[in-house]
């Protein structure tokens, strides 16, 4: 990571974890950190543990890129911090947001989380930011594991000691239960069992999502907030979906982190076929007009390479956000042939949490358009969602109100 940033890189167990870091070391207590609404709730309730107000951003709705000129100059000049999201791969457009945290004087932190092989202004996501943390859950597919990297190597020391101080000791039934999941995962998925195993974990108690965002329970919240700086009292927001984030790494899950990571370029061009492939349907934009243009729309847009002057590259490579008039009825196509549909963030983090958590979106509509009509899709298996979404008759989504689907 180190040779792909530029830039000093400590290794976490996850990037949850790694966030967290971030913001206690950049970001006063307090302090006001502007991020966007169409993000996992789980970054939410990190930023909310770290002792911080989340300020949600408006959003151009073909990306659910922060909208850099869409943003108040009073809300800018509130701000400590701005944090990106790179959703699904899509880039923010970090020079711009760069050059507005350079006249603020406050730290850009970025989420890479989706996009480690995203570039925007020819440079590679991560290497914008005071701070850019990455997970190797998603390309690398460990389902553990980070990266913290910061701008200014003396820095490393420091954040190393944040890290020990926080992290909890390793468990030897944790390792055991990483090291069999694989097998366990692939007997499942074998025998078709998926179902019956969602229902049995459903009956246990087990599930901690039965929607898109997790239960809020703004009581026990206010009590998290009001304790915050302090992971622990947030632990059972954060922890959501993977819950080793903050334990240290044993040997044998490093191993298996080590080995997928190898693999990385090869998983990164698997992506950037399919996903030139899915920027080619003519579900990549809404409403009439030739397909692929959506990148067009904006500096950092579906399949653009964030306003560098360079040719476009394939990007998004974590998912490729389709637009689909019935999401739902898309969702269920795709599931009939064993295709999940992962990674929604339905309803945007203002609407989920409202005001007493947040600060609402100065202009909500294009997060919430995006997050009602987005479809990400896994670019591996392009081919077969293009077959399904053709086969089912999916028609793609109307453009917004007063937004060309197509330019020139």
């Amino acid at each position: 990571m180190r040779g792909r940033l530029g830039r000093e890189c400590v290794y976490v167990p996850s990037c949850r974890f790694g966030l967290f870091v971030a913001l206690r070391h950049w970001c006063p207590p307090g302090g006001r950190v502007l991020m966007s609404p169409v993000n996992d709730d789980v970054i939410f309730f990190v930023v909310l543990a770290a002792g911080l107000r989340p300020v949600q951003a408006p959003l151009n709705p073909l990306d659910a890129s922060i909208d850099v000129d869409a943003v108040p100059d009073e809300l800018w000049g509130s701000l400590s911090a701005v944090l990106t999201t790179n959703l699904y791969g899509n880039p923010d457009d970090a020079p711009r947001l760069r050059a507005r945290c350079d006249a603020l004087r406050i730290p850009l932190l970025e989420d890479g989380a989706h996009a480690i092989g995203s570039e925007v202004g020819g440079r590679p996501v991560g290497s914008w930011g005071d701070a850019s943390v990455f997970s190797l859950s998603k390309h690398v597919g460990a389902k553990a594991g980070g990266f913290l990297s910061c701008a200014d190597p003396g820095l490393r020391e420091a954040l190393e000691k944040t890290c020990e101080d926080l992290l909890l000791p390793g468990r030897l039934t944790a390792e055991l239960a990483y090291t069999v999941r694989p097998y366990a995962e692939a007997a499942v998925r074998g025998l078709r069992l998926r179902r019956a195993a969602w229902a049995t974990m459903r009956m246990l108690g087990l599930m901690e999502r039965e929607e898109i965002r997790m239960p809020l329970r703004a009581e026990d919240l206010g009590r998290a907030v009001g304790a915050a700086p302090d992971l622990t009292a947030s632990d059972s927001w954060v922890r959501v979906d993977l819950h080793d984030y903050r334990l240290r790494s044993g040997g044998l899950r490093l191993g298996r982190i080590g080995r997928k990571l190898d693999h990385l370029d090869e998983v990164l061009a698997a992506c950037r076929a399919g996903t030139e492939q899915l920027l080619s349907t003519r579900w990549a934009r809404p409403g009439p007009g030739r397909a692929g243009e959506v990148g067009e729309a904006s500096g950092a847009g579906v399949g653009g390479a964030g306003g560098s002057g360079a040719r476009p590259v394939a990007q998004p490579l974590f998912r490729v956000p389709l637009f689909v008039a019935d999401r739902d009825a898309s969702i269920a196509a795709l599931a009939r042939r064993g295709i999940v549909v992962g990674y929604l963030y339905d309803p945007p983090l203002d609407d989920y949490a409202g005001a007493g958590f947040t600060d609402l979106s100065p202009d909500p509509d294009g997060a919430r358009w995006f997050a009602r009509h987005a479809l990400p899709v896994d670019p591996l298996r392009a081919r077969q969602v293009i077959d399904v979404l053709e086969e089912s008759g999916a028609r793609p989504a109307e453009a917004p109100g007063g937004l060309e689907p197509t330019r020139g």
